[in-house]
């Protein structure tokens, strides 16, 4: 099993930190964003932006196809 990215990890971290660790930061019922307290507005927000970074780790990890070189067909019947 292939261990993953630090570009990866890292993008997998964000939302984790951003729900976790900034509570200090907008535990706070004003000011409200579209009706709804900050705090419940923040929380919401990152389940779109979660998905975001979760498809970036996984753009990170996966390998896009490979171009197909172009085929050189040989006439076999006109180099004789």
């Amino acid at each position: 099993m292939k261990l993953p990215s630090i570009g990866a990890l890292l993008f997998g971290l964000i939302p984790f930190a951003a729900m976790c660790f900034s509570v200090s930061v907008w535990d706070r019922v004003y000011p409200t964003v579209l009706g709804i307290p900050f705090n419940l507005f923040w929380l919401i927000a990152w389940i779109p932006l979660s998905s975001a970074c979760m498809w970036a780790a996984y753009r990170l990890e996966t390998p896009r196809a490979p171009e197909t070189p172009p085929r050189h067909h040989q006439n076999r019947d006109a180099a004789q």
